[in-house]
């Protein structure tokens, strides 16, 4: 009996932990740019990452969908279907529906990525729902369909997820993604989809309810998301936790953000969403600007806001102060390196929240700091990479 317990433990430690690689790609941006179209695209978009948490923002501004993704660049494979069709994914905690393109597609925008075909899984049960998701004033249309999703090696079945039979914006022809596979809370989930870790949770199939995420700084690989656990060894120190201040997305109370000791914007608090979903670190309009007054950025002609790449070892550290606790990000961080040259790791949003303004703690801080998304206990835990 002894050796059955044993046996039971060391098997159940075994799948304690469901770890997705993540690979790191050329993102949307950099691809039009590659192709000479990233000048007239900025000209016809006026990208407002806001349109993303606040669907009354969407009105705003003309927004297409999926701008947001513009700069992202860390993608996980999954496979939906028996047999399995595979998909690459943006694992994104800012948002909470899982779809991808359909055969049902004929935008442009499908036609060169992979498109799931229901008829080809014998596991896969339809719907007469349709579901519609507003990235910005455009949206991604389609219908809703249960299947079996295959995530780091385990079989999630009876997932509902959206087929998309429209992708506005030309533009996405060119994005390194198929779909998404939204991570943050049922509530704001469309058509109240139920969530893919709310799934996997539900079914037993993960042994603790949360999922953590480590964001690797080089290119060659590292990145990963695991699900139900927790791996010590991408982080040093400990875990310092942060309570949700509302559940929903993964938002948070920042105390102060400062330089050299002064505080340069969220003097007197402000709300924060943890997004895997944002590459960038996102504010304010007006508080962005003063930042990159401060970090020398001006902007190029394709919209983009460069620093001379020599500021990486001039300027200080940018300070987050979360919790009480001080979350320094150093120029290394803030400044994006690139063959083309060096540009600032901040965007300006307007986003008018109810609690006063909002920032978007995305990859540039995510890769400084490993992430652990709590659903059992609502809050994040953070502890420098290692």
């Amino acid at each position: 009996m002894k050796w059955l317990l044993l046996l039971s433990l060391v098997v159940l430690s075994e799948c304690a932990i469901i770890k997705v690689p993540l690979v790191r790609k050329r993102s949307l941006r950099k691809n039009l740019a590659q192709h000479g179209l990233l000048e007239d695209f900025l000209k016809k978009h006026d990208v407002n990452l806001a349109s993303k948490y606040l669907k009354d923002a969407a009105s705003m501004v003309a927004t297409q969908p999926l701008e947001n993704y513009m700069d992202m660049e860390y993608f996980g494979t999954i496979g939906i279907g028996t047999p399995p069709q595979e998909f690459t994914v943006i694992f994104d905690t800012g948002s909470s529906n899982l779809w991808v393109p359909s055969v049902y597609c004929s935008s442009p925008a499908c036609s060169n990525h992979n498109r799931f075909n229901p008829q080809q899984s014998s596991t896969y049960r339809g719907t007469s729902q349709t579901v519609s998701i507003a990235y910005g004033t455009g949206s991604m249309t389609g219908i809703l369909g249960y299947d079996t999703v295959q995530v780091g090696g385990i079989a999630d079945t009876n997932q509902i997820f959206g087929l998309s039979e429209t992708e506005p914006g030309s533009f996405l022809y060119y994005s390194p993604f198929d779909g998404i596979l939204g991570l943050a809370y049922p509530n704001i989930a469309s058509s109240g989809a139920t969530p893919v870790f709310d799934n996997m949770w539900n079914q037993g199939l993960v042994s603790q309810d949360l999922f953590s995420v480590y964001l690797s700084s080089n290119d060659q690989g590292g990145s990963v998301v695991m699900f139900g656990g927790i791996d010590s060894s991408y982080y040093t120190g400990n875990l310092n936790w942060v309570p949700l201040s509302s559940e929903g997305y993964w938002q948070i109370t920042v105390d102060s953000i400062t330089m050299n000791g002064q505080a340069i914007a969220c003097s007197g608090s402000c709300q924060a969403i943890v997004d895997t979903g944002t590459s960038l670190l996102a504010g304010p309009t007006n508080a962005i600007a003063n930042i990159q007054g401060y970090i020398g950025a001006s902007q190029s002609s394709n919209g983009e806001m460069v620093v001379s790449c020599s500021a990486i070892n001039s300027l200080s550290d940018i300070v987050f102060t979360i919790n009480g606790i001080q979350y320094p990000l150093p120029p290394s961080a803030y400044i994006l390196q690139s063959q083309e040259g060096c540009t600032s790791g901040f965007q300006g949003m307007d986003l008018p929240t109810a609690s006063g303004e909002l920032w978007i703690l995305g990859d540039v801080f995510i890769r400084q700091y490993f992430t652990v998304f709590d659903r059992g206990n609502n809050r994040v835990g953070l502890a420098p990479v290692a």
